[in-house]
């Protein structure tokens, strides 16, 4: 017979840890969604602000080269006279140059490439004529122009801006341009250079050629580097923001902007991990507020699972005792506050009912002795079912009746009959309301005494021996029984070897003499001991 192993997790037990994994995984969850939240937030607006100050900056920068354009526009019809009057051509260039802070040189050329006037004049220049990409390009072109980036006679890299200059019958006299130096102070630098970021960031400013125009390292500026933004996208988009790699494989968050006047690019990038950077103390924070509210949930669970424990482990408890005579006053007195609860309460009362009233037909029809009234085996083993399925606790009291072949012998199997049914009714007189007894065969009995210790099993075999010896039957006289007694617990081995040891028990009696009860390895129970106990 197998045992029937109970099971170590309560359900106080299963809802605290349902509890605690309920608001870890809630926590948890929070602050994962926050962070992603978060993170596509910060990265998305980082992608926006930078957007937004490259296209900013694209549109200062194109209005600085119109102004200056216009500003070259104004002085070449001032020239449409002819270039013969040096004083009024160096005029003309030194009020460019010192009118505004538009150019760092000033210079008029003719129509040959020769250096009529120049600002500011301690570069030397006048008299010569120019041979740079630039120069030739505003002699080729004949049209307003922003040179890509070269290098001056004077060894500037810078940035020319021209305007040629027309006669009033259409003649081509020359050209005045203004220089914006790229390594030195201009106000391409003062322009690009006002919102410098301390966090990483960085600003490119780059020709269609790649080659840096501006840069806070200043090392950088007249190198060409690998392409920022590919062509495909600068022509799909004249500003817009994307992630790229930066140097060496750090993320970048970059805006960019088009200059439609001289065709550079603006590019503003910040590093991702400078941008995310506030978010691990932000969540540190959301975890501070969130660890106190997440505590008195848990304690509130704790509080919550106890109450709702609370009624079926007490219900759990008197499950084993329901056949007891105080088990229906102690489930009934249980508070059954919610539903589930409530109706195992009322099947657990009903059931006690039931139970008693099977036990009670168990004693009669086919599971009944026809002789006596009481159990038969069949009877017996339907009870014995029962306490192994409740995991009932029981005492069992092994009955025989001493010298019962002689009084068949002597007196004939009748008044043997007789006896038999007079031991019964002391047996029934002798047992509580609980205790079960049958009549194993012959002169045999058993006694099931649930729930009970051993020293009430002793003091009940005690009083049924009495009963029966203090007995006077006709013809017959007085009877002795023997009485074995053994203990069954759920802990303990089958019950097949608990009423062996009954048995024994009941061998060890009748060998010590007949007329006692006995456990096994314990003295008999004498006879004359009976007679000072009180019943």
């Amino acid at each position: 017979m197998l045992r029937q192993l109970r099971p170590k997790t309560d359900l106080r037990t299963l809802i605290t840890l349902l509890a605690v994994a309920s608001i870890v995984i809630t926590l948890a969850n929070s602050l994962y969604a926050s962070w992603r939240v978060q993170r596509d937030v910060l990265i998305g607006n980082t992608l926006e602000s930078n957007r937004v100050y490259a296209t900013k900056l694209a549109a200062t920068s194109e209005v600085f080269f119109q102004l200056a354009q216009s500003q070259l526009s104004y002085s070449a019809k001032m020239l449409e006279g002819g270039l013969d009057n040096e004083t009024l051509l160096q005029k003309e260039v030194d009020r460019l140059r010192e009118q505004t802070s538009s150019f760092n040189s000033v210079v008029i050329v003719d129509a040959n490439g020769w250096v009529k006037a120049i600002s500011p004049e301690s570069l030397m220049l006048k008299g010569m004529k120019l041979t740079s990409s630039a120069a030739k390009q505003a002699l080729t072109q004949r049209k307003p122009m922003i040179s890509d980036p070269t290098i001056s006679a004077a060894n500037n890299l810078l940035v020319f801006i021209s305007w040629p200059v027309w006669s009033k019958t259409g003649g081509y006299l020359g050209y005045v341009g203004g220089s914006i130096y790229l390594k030195k102070k201009s106000i391409l630098n003062a322009l690009l250079g006002e919102q410098f970021y301390r966090d990483g960031s960085s600003l490119y400013v780059v020709d269609a050629g790649n080659q840096v125009l501006y840069h806070q390292d200043r090392n950088l500026i007249g190198k060409t580097i690998p392409p920022i933004i590919d062509d495909e996208q600068r022509k799909k988009e004249s500003n817009g923001s994307l992630q790229l790699e930066g140097d060496g494989g750090q993320s970048m968050l970059a805006g960019y902007a088009m200059v439609p006047a001289s065709g550079w690019m603006i590019v503003a990038m910040k590093p991702k991990e400078a941008t995310l950077a506030p978010l691990n103390s932000l969540l540190l924070q959301v975890l501070k507020h969130s660890v106190p509210f997440a505590l008195l949930t848990l304690i509130l669970a704790l509080v919550l699972a106890q109450r709702i424990a609370l009624p079926l482990w007490q219900l759990a408890r008197k499950a084993s005792q329901m056949d007891t005579s105080e088990a229906s006053r102690e489930i009934s007195g249980i508070r059954s506050w919610y539903y589930e609860a409530s109706q195992i309460k009322r099947a657990m009362l009903a059931g006690i009912g039931l139970m008693q009233d099977k036990i009670g037909r168990l004693k009669s029809e086919v599971q009944t002795d026809p002789l006596t009234g009481l159990l038969n085996r069949r009877g017996l083993n339907a009870v014995l079912e029962y306490f192994l399925a409740t995991q009932q606790p029981f005492a069992v009291l092994a009955l025989d009746i001493d010298y019962f072949k002689r009084v068949n012998d002597t007196f004939g199997h009748d008044v043997g009959d007789d006896v038999i049914e007079n031991v019964a009714r002391q047996l029934e007189f002798g047992a509580r309301q609980t205790d079960v007894i049958c009549r194993n065969g012959g002169e045999e009995f058993l006694m099931i005494l649930p729930a009970t210790d051993s020293e009430t099993a002793l003091a009940i075999a005690e009083r049924v021996r009495r009963r029966i010896e203090i007995q006077v039957l006709d013809r017959v006289g007085s009877i002795t029984i023997s009485i074995g007694v053994a203990f069954w617990t759920p802990e303990m081995k089958t019950m097949e070897h608990t009423f062996k040891q009954a048995d024994e028990a009941l061998y060890q009696a009748k060998n010590a003499g007949r007329n006692r009860v006995m456990t096994l390895q314990k003295a008999a129970v004498q006879p004359e001991a009976v007679h000072s106990a009180t019943f």
